[in-house]
């Protein structure tokens, strides 16, 4: 089946480059190039990368228990913003938060687990910032 979808994409030549480069790399290596072209392009690539990842090497990576919360930007909708900010970081005052959101790039939470994580992406989110989870 694989075949016969090689056989139906044709690829300009630039991106058949690209695709014989990244052949060449490394599994650390293509997981670095992934997270630059999400930075880059503010977007998530996490489901095709895990099919594409064959099983053996997918179960020598360790699964990552803590993860820094990192606001990358509050978004157009600032007072969401603090609000959300205030809530996960209830020590900040309103404006420290606003000084917090406006100071993007920020950590929000540091070796905070999976879910508590997930959760604070998903509020921050939700606020209209973009998060990045480290």
């Amino acid at each position: 089946m694989a075949e016969e979808k090689k056989e139906s994409l044709e690829l300009s030549k630039k991106v058949q480059k690209i695709v014989d480069s990244v052949k060449e790399l490394s599994l650390m290596d293509v997981s670095e190039l992934v997270k630059a072209l999400e930075d880059e392009f503010g977007v998530s690539a996490a489901a095709p990368m895990m099919a594409a990842a064959p099983a053996a090497a997918a179960e020598a990576v360790e699964e990552q228990s803590e993860f820094d919360v990192i606001l990358k930007d509050g978004g157009s909708n600032k007072i969401g913003a603090i609000k959300a900010v205030r809530v996960l970081k209830p020590d900040l005052g309103l404006s420290d938060a606003k000084k917090f959101v406006e100071s993007a790039p920020q950590t929000v939470l540091e070796n905070a687990g999976k879910d508590a994580a997930n959760e604070a992406k998903k509020a921050l989110e939700e606020a209209g910032c973009v998060v990045e989870l480290k």
